[in-house]
């Protein structure tokens, strides 16, 4: 399948209520407001090209780069090339598929997640950053200095742009959730902060206000 092939079918789905939803979260005008099934369906058709996945990413429309994710091999990407990636791309969802999709496989995640760490308090790059830290404070937390990750979170989150706000509160809730030890200094952060207490949370979801995460996770771990 070729680029201008790939862009025939998602303009073919585009519909637009997706579209308008999409713009709403951060969104540019380069998109054609496809829902996630159908830019699902195109990418399994394609399985694995990793040099289409790569042209459809140089396009910058939106469905496009979510196929690219799904079908580019990330051990063949650089770690340059995957931070032009995340620096060239606005809209959340894209960078969130990013993560999940290319450097969950990536060998060089660990190097990014620091450098990325170091990019201040705004862009998509800081945005993984923490995403990635968040991860490893879960999962892997050796090395991890969990009070220093805590004072900046505390110092940085008031001031920290929208896209990073939202992956360092889950780091936050992260320290909260799996290190007792850090509990009560993360809800007195998060209480104290206020960061998403007021968010809207759809009926069987947990809230993002990391208190209210944090309390009900470690109730679940009972």
């Amino acid at each position: 399948m070729t680029v201008n092939e790939v862009l025939d079918q998602l303009k073919a789905l585009g519909n637009e209520k997706v579209l308008a939803h999409n713009k709403k979260f951060g969104a540019g005008d380069n998109q054609f407001g496809v829902k996630m099934g159908g830019i699902r369906a195109i990418a399994n058709k394609i399985k694995t090209d990793h040099e289409l996945g790569k042209a459809l990413w140089a396009t910058g429309n939106v469905e496009a780069r979510f196929i690219a994710t799904l079908i580019m091999k990330p051990a063949q990407l650089s770690a340059a090339e995957v931070t032009e990636m995340a620096k060239s791309e606005q809209f959340p969802h894209v960078i969130d598929w990013l993560s999940s999709n290319v450097l969950k496989e990536h060998p060089d995640k660990e190097e990014l997640r620091q450098q990325w760490m170091q990019t201040g308090v705004s862009g998509m790059p800081a945005r993984l950053g923490w995403g990635l830290t968040s991860g490893r404070i879960a999962r892997r937390p050796d090395g991890i200095d969990i009070t220093a990750m805590l004072d900046r979170i505390e110092t940085e989150m008031p001031v920290a742009a929208p896209e990073v706000q939202w992956t360092m509160n889950t780091a936050l809730a992260q320290i909260g959730i799996n290190h007792p030890a850090y509990r009560e200094r993360a809800l007195e952060i998060g209480e104290r902060l206020g960061i998403f207490r007021d968010y809207p949370t759809s009926k069987g979801c947990v809230s993002p206000f990391a208190p209210i995460w944090i309390n009900e996770m470690v109730k679940r771990q009972k």
